[in-house]
């Protein structure tokens, strides 16, 4: 996976997009190794993932325009459905996902930073979909997920302009949940917030994220099955039982984060 680097550190797992010679932009290859750098994840013993890039410059500045710039309709349609295929993996990824953007997220790299589920970025960090200035559409669920996170209004005029946006409106708007003032700030925010989530019931995090992605997708009267569904699945676990345990105990000491993760 050599344009994708994987660091463990307790609970959590820190992917790097690491092709800083070209901002980070995403081709076949680059793609391939962000998928595989997902596969390899141990979900026994990892609880949360961070997604950032290499350098002080780009998260990930886009696609490969030199790689794109030769294909026919077909390719060009394949391609989208490669990444569109590994984005929609990292969404539905069982972990929590946090983006941890460094600079450039633009066409692709906001596609993946919006994957996630939750966004972070630096002051530096600039967001957008500028594929129309290149003659084509977004093709890694830009249209789709820009919209249903911060409005479709809002993001018709990204869209349709190919505007981008610095990091205070992305803020503003809700494409991401805060803002810090250096790339080291950054980064130890994002590594608080995931060990924060690593800290709480395995179970009952992935159940959560499930319940919220596919709620999401349907009626209130379906997606609060989905819910009653998953709150159920999180009985006669071992993190229900520590859980409601040391609470009925009063026992402060006693932490979720010690007990193995067990389906049962």
């Amino acid at each position: 996976m050599g344009y994708v680097n994987c660091e463990v550190n307790g609970y959590v797992a820190t992917l790097t997009i690491n092709r800083p010679e070209a901002l980070n932009a995403l081709n076949e290859d680059v793609l391939k190794d962000l998928e595989a750098a997902f596969d390899g994840i141990d979900q026994n013993a990892v609880r949360c993932v961070i997604v950032t890039g290499a350098g002080e410059k780009s998260f990930v500045a886009g696609a490969d325009i030199g790689a794109m710039s030769t294909m026919t309709k077909a390719e060009g349609e394949k391609f989208g459905k490669f990444g569109n295929d590994i984005f929609r993996k990292i969404e539905t990824f069982p972990l929590p996902v946090i983006a941890a953007v460094n600079g450039f997220a633009l066409g692709g790299g906001n596609e993946l930073a919006m994957s996630c589920d939750i966004r972070l970025c630096s002051a530096k960090a600039m967001f957008g979909q500028p594929e129309v200035g290149l003659g084509i559409t977004p093709g890694f669920g830009g249209t789709q997920r820009l919209g249903r996170i911060i409005g479709i209004g809002k993001a018709k005029e990204m869209v349709f302009g190919g505007r981008n946006i610095k990091a205070d409106e992305a803020y503003r708007i809700g494409l991401v949940n805060a803002v810090y003032d250096s790339i080291e700030d950054l980064m130890a925010a994002a590594n608080k917030m995931a060990s924060g989530i690593a800290a709480q019931a395995p179970i009952a995090v992935r159940n959560c994220k499930k319940a919220m992605n596919e709620g999401l997708q349907v009626d209130m009267d379906a997606a609060i099955v989905i819910e009653e569904k998953l709150f159920g699945d999180c009985f006669e676990t071992e993190d229900q039982k520590a859980g409601m345990g040391n609470f009925l105990e009063k026992d402060k000491e006693k932490k979720l984060k010690v007990v193995p993760f067990q389906n049962k």
